[in-house]
């Protein structure tokens, strides 16, 4: 499973290294911190490569979660500061290593390669693919899923605690225990992510994307948007 928030990361990945000689195949990909440790519930891969530089929530910081769920994934650590910091502290939390940007694909087959060596040599067969017993994990993936089908609606928490029959209080808790973010912060970056896809991808008006990701305004977007990104929408969309 790979996770970058660049796009042209996760396709030169796929495409410039040969991951059958390793005997491995990619299963799934996500963009930032939230989706990377939702699908890796779901899917549970042996091998799990992550950049540390990821939105919403860091890298290190869905490591931590998925570490706590699952302790046979393999996890491989990219990331372009070569800073100690983060290397120690990946290592501290059982990575098979780390790689820095940009990707030295022998490098990664080295790392690759020891990774596949671990999955082998460790005792798999008691390994039983199962949805954890959390709930509150299980509540908080249904509401993400929920708002990620809904963002051009009144996403509220009021609204949440309608739809789910739970007190609001409890569902933001549950975001700042679960995911270690802010519930407005994380419903401003989903709109945020989907704002970028449809500028890039798409000739819709500025307005109508506003309208779509869940924003009042053009103002209200742009303000938004900018404090995210850096960028005015008008800007990301000529430069992607």
């Amino acid at each position: 499973m790979l996770v970058d928030d660049e796009a042209i990361i996760l396709q030169g990945l796929r495409k410039l290294f040969n991951w059958e000689e390793f005997e491995c195949e990619i299963v799934g990909e996500a963009m930032d911190g939230v989706s990377a440790i939702n699908m890796a519930e779901t899917l549970r891969p042996d091998i799990l490569m992550m950049d540390i530089n990821i939105p919403i929530i860091n890298g290190i910081d869905a490591l931590k979660v998925i570490r706590q769920r699952d302790v046979y994934t393999q996890f491989i650590i990219v990331t372009g500061y070569d800073d100690f910091k983060y290397c120690q502290e990946a290592l501290r939390l059982d990575a098979v290593d780390y790689i820095l940007k940009p990707v030295d694909y022998s490098k990664l087959g080295e790392v690759i390669r020891k990774a596949t060596d671990n999955i082998k040599t460790s005792t798999f067969s008691g390994r039983i693919t199962h949805i954890s017993d959390d709930a509150d994990m299980r509540r908080i993936t249904q509401i993400i899923n929920w708002m990620n089908d809904h963002l051009s609606e009144d996403v509220s928490l009021q609204r949440l605690s309608d739809t789910f029959h739970m007190n609001s209080t409890y569902i933001s808790q549950m975001f700042k225990d679960k995911l270690g973010i802010n519930y407005h912060t994380y419903l401003n970056q989903i709109r945020t992510n989907k704002a970028k896809e449809l500028l890039s991808s798409t000739d819709l008006s500025i307005t109508d994307i506003a309208e779509q990701c869940g924003f009042n305004d053009y103002r209200s977007f742009t303000r938004a948007f900018h404090s995210t990104t850096g960028d005015l929408p008008s800007s990301y969309r000529k430069t992607n």
